[in-house]
């Protein structure tokens, strides 16, 4: 088999792992050796063994002389695991292909020098883009110190998030319905206004019949609203976290749950950037904004996403009063507009679901 093909089953290991490693990467590690794979892993979980260690264990003494294809450069530094690169050289592996440099400052590129140093051949840059795409969540996090942000909204062809009354339920299919809470599940948090609370009282799990990763649930809450018998506060399925201003008293019994932590900032108003660098310092690194419209239009306004989740339904329901997807500032001309790259529609029932990009930004 050609590079290519080794390093894509690499990738296909790794990509079984998404949401499952954070704030660590997906890895996946692939040995070969006379045109046979003697041994292969991934990532898990942070904190365990690394991919390239579950590989090398598999091959054993047979990856003396081997190749080793692997999809994030080889850790050189001292963590909860030990260097990557330096387990490689004692097993002497001959030549190591890398889809991917790790940004990582810890790392950046001092695996593959350290690698280099003892002799081990090594090729960076096999299937780089894919490499990249897959781990553009860790990518963010790490070289901005924020989540990645991702939009999602549901909405009728003419771009309706509730008629009049509010009503919402429901928009979309239940395919669609099914695909958001595997999101959920591939998100480290989820967030969404106080007002979302108050109209739709939500869980905000990941409600899958395997079982599944329920996020972090967050709530921008700036005078501390939440009524006490909310889903959020009474279930202690996840954890539940309420960002609010300086002025709310957050000494309430209501939050007195070991489920609840109240993160209060210094300001009385709410700002983005503080709740990102927040969220950032606690390790989240993606974040699913459910919004409404009020959350989705400040962050569209501000560019503080990476992402956007919009499914549409086959459905017309007009009217000037009723709620659209983004709320926020009307902008004066289209050239105040964000400008996306769609990169993918698929169709899931009934439903289109669109996943695009800011075309402004830098790929990572």
């Amino acid at each position: 088999m050609s590079k290519q093909k080794y390093m894509e089953i690499a990738l296909q290991a790794a990509e079984a792992t998404i949401g499952q490693t954070s704030p660590n990467p997906s890895v996946g590690a692939v040995v070969v050796k006379d045109g046979r794979i003697i041994g292969m892993g991934s990532h898990l979980k942070a904190g365990t063994e690394h991919a390239e260690v579950h590989a090398l264990n598999q091959a054993g003494k047979q990856a003396e002389g081997a190749e080793m294809y692997v999809t994030l450069e080889p850790c050189s530094h001292h963590g909860k695991t030990p260097p990557c690169a330096d387990l490689i050289i004692d097993y002497k592996l001959r030549k190591v292909y890398v889809a991917c440099l790790d940004p990582n400052p810890e790392v950046a590129g001092r695996g593959v020098e350290k690698l280099r140093s003892a002799g081990i051949e090594v090729e960076t840059g096999v299937m780089e883009a894919r490499a990249k795409k897959l781990n553009r969540k860790f990518f963010r996090f790490i070289q901005s110190n924020r989540p990645y942000v991702t939009l999602k909204a549901a909405m009728t062809l003419d771009g309706k998030t509730a008629a009049g009354s509010g009503d919402s339920k429901w928009i979309t299919s239940e395919e669609s319905r099914h695909d958001v809470h595997i999101q959920r599940d591939l998100h480290d948090a989820i967030l969404v206004g106080i007002n979302t609370v108050l109209k739709d009282d939500p869980m905000l799990t990941a409600r899958l019949p395997q079982g599944g990763k329920h996020p972090i649930r967050v709530v921008l809450d700036t005078q501390l609203k939440i009524p006490e018998d909310s889903k959020l506060l009474q279930s202690d399925e996840a954890e539940t976290w309420l960002i609010c201003g300086s002025n709310a008293d957050k000494s309430q019994e209501k939050f007195r749950r070991k489920h609840v932590t109240v993160w209060q900032l210094d300001t009385s108003v709410i700002d983005l950037e503080d709740v990102l660098s927040l969220l950032g310092r606690q390790q989240i690194q993606s974040l699913y904004v459910e919004g409404g419209m009020g959350i989705h239009g400040s962050f569209i306004e501000r560019r503080l996403f990476d992402e956007c989740h919009w499914y549409i339904a086959p459905k017309l329901l007009g009217g000037l009063n009723s709620y659209s997807a983004v709320g926020g500032r009307t902008p004066e001309f289209m050239g105040d507009a964000a400008d996306l790259i769609i990169e993918s529609m698929e169709q899931l029932g009934p439903d289109i679901k669109v996943t695009a990009y800011p075309d402004n930004k830098e790929e990572v």
